[in-house]
């Protein structure tokens, strides 16, 4: 609740003994009829690595401002704050999820698990920190969409397996909301293509136009889950 609605709130309830000023109870009623009231959008909190952060990208064109843009110009109200941190990997995110959480988040976005794999963690590891941070997002009360990143073959298809069933299980296991794989939409037409295309010279962080791809797959999703918070 705002300062202004919790003053004309007084006002009202203290009409008879306090004899309310006309003018302030005419300014509350005018107030709350034109949507000054309205609530306010979610605080979303969008908690990952560089991929959220937006690495070697301009303000602007990294995936929350894009997400945001996405978002606004399909009529969906929400804030979308960005929590990545660079290099991170799902344990770094374990050991500050509990100061990211502030009290006016609303819903967390937890888009972790590309540094594990660029680093060839433990599948087991990875799957533990995520359910720890899952843990504490939801030992707040808060809604979760979780965002998987595939794991490519270059470990082999056990790893590849163990690593990917990571997301579906804990969507499964803690009910909650699971995105599709993040940079899956790069793919469509071969790693070739992605690389050429949409990614950066790097090979791992999508350029702009990546980025506009993946939030075009992801906006639609994140939009619905925002209707259910």
């Amino acid at each position: 609740m705002t300062i202004l609605s919790t003053l004309c709130s007084s006002l009202r309830y203290g009409a008879r003994r306090a004899k309310l000023n006309v003018t302030a109870a005419v300014f509350c009623l005018l107030a709350t009829n034109s949507g000054i009231f309205a609530q306010e959008p979610p605080q979303i909190v969008a908690f990952g690595d560089s991929l959220t952060q937006g690495y070697g990208l301009i303000q602007g064109e990294g995936l929350v401002p894009q997400l945001k843009a996405w978002l606004d110009k399909n009529g969906v109200r929400a804030t979308i704050l960005n929590a990545g941190v660079s290099g991170d990997t799902t344990a770094g995110g374990l050991e500050r999820i509990d100061w990211t959480l502030t009290p006016d988040v609303s819903a967390v976005i937890i888009i972790l698990g590309g540094n594990d794999l660029l680093r060839g963690l433990a599948p087991k590891d990875t799957k533990a920190n995520l359910e720890g941070i899952i843990a504490k997002v939801l030992a707040k009360g808060l809604p979760v969409l979780l965002v998987p990143l595939a794991a490519p073959g270059n470990y082999g298809p056990a790893y590849q397996n163990a690593f990917d069933a990571i997301f579906p299980s804990l969507a499964q296991s803690y009910n909650i909301s699971l995105a599709t794989p993040l940079l899956a939409p790069l793919l469509e037409h071969g790693l070739a293509a992605a690389l050429k295309n949409y990614m950066q010279s790097d090979a791992v962080h999508p350029n702009p136009a990546g980025v506009q791809k993946v939030v075009a797959a992801l906006g639609p999703q994140v939009a619905a889950w925002i209707t259910k918070l």
